[in-house]
């Protein structure tokens, strides 16, 4: 997943990463507004990750995402 889509798509994603990271706050999620290394950065800081732990955390997610919106765009047709 491109990260341009998900600052594009913020409001919208916020809520699906919500779900995923439930302990970053409000604000945090104020800070973040779809810069990728500011969602990094409190992933680390609320989840006490290495930088390489939440890359990768970041990116699974990434992955799944993708999968899921491939989906849903095959199914629709």
């Amino acid at each position: 997943m491109n990260w341009d889509q998900v600052a594009g798509q913020w409001k919208q994603m916020k809520g699906q990463m919500r779900q995923k990271w439930g302990k970053l706050t409000d604000s945090d999620w104020e800070i973040v507004a779809g810069k990728r290394d500011e969602f990094l950065g409190k992933l680390q800081e609320r989840y006490g990750y290495t930088r390489e732990q939440a890359e990768h955390e970041l990116e699974n997610w990434e992955r799944t995402q993708t999968h899921t919106h491939t989906e849903t765009h095959t199914h629709a047709r």
